[in-house]
């Protein structure tokens, strides 16, 4: 057996959630005329903190969502959920994308564009406001998404980096949202 190779664990097969981002058909001209293929942007997550992205290209959609599935599973990453939401506020940027995150209050669902939505319901994110700037396109749009959740860090993150407690930290952030603007 390959040392290389996690085997995989039951329940990481169950729970996933994939959703497909977009679909774009390309084509190669050749002496014969065009030549089509598929390009597919799937997200996948588990609804419980853990998302990725994949990008995948073949003759058919099919083999394009599989391929970019197999990606997204390959790159997932672990984001902060605190009470449904985000823990504060975080821009990304790729591009000539930008996506905004601000945290909401329970009961007000996921505000979002398709692309956006698509993440933050696969991570299991319940109470988001987004915005997005700039560019539309869906690879920019997502990544510019994935590099604003990777810059999130949790309320334990924040309390090891500065040295405190987490109930200080979280005491903190609680009393600078009630101070007047």
């Amino acid at each position: 057996m390959n040392k290389n190779v996690r085997p995989k664990r039951a329940s990481e097969e169950v729970t996933l959630i994939e959703k497909t981002i977009h679909v774009n058909r390309v084509a190669k001209v050749v002496k014969g005329g065009r030549r089509f293929g598929f390009s597919a942007l799937v997200v996948v997550g588990d609804g419980q903190g853990r998302v990725g992205v994949g990008h995948g290209k073949a003759n058919e959609v099919p083999e394009a969502v599989r391929k970019a599935t197999e990606r997204a599973r390959k790159e997932m990453i672990s984001v902060p959920i605190v009470n449904s939401t985000v823990p504060h506020e975080v821009v990304g940027e790729y591009g000539a994308g930008r996506v905004v995150i601000r945290p909401a209050s329970s009961g007000t669902g996921v505000i979002a564009g398709p692309v956006v939505r698509a993440i933050m319901d696969a991570a299991g994110y319940h109470n988001i406001l987004t915005k997005s700037l700039g560019s539309s396109n869906p690879h920019n749009v997502m990544r510019a998404t994935f590099a604003a959740l990777n810059q999130m860090e949790s309320p334990e993150q924040v309390a090891a980096r500065r040295g405190l407690s987490v109930d200080h930290v979280v005491a903190g952030y609680k009393h600078s949202q009630l101070r007047p603007a």
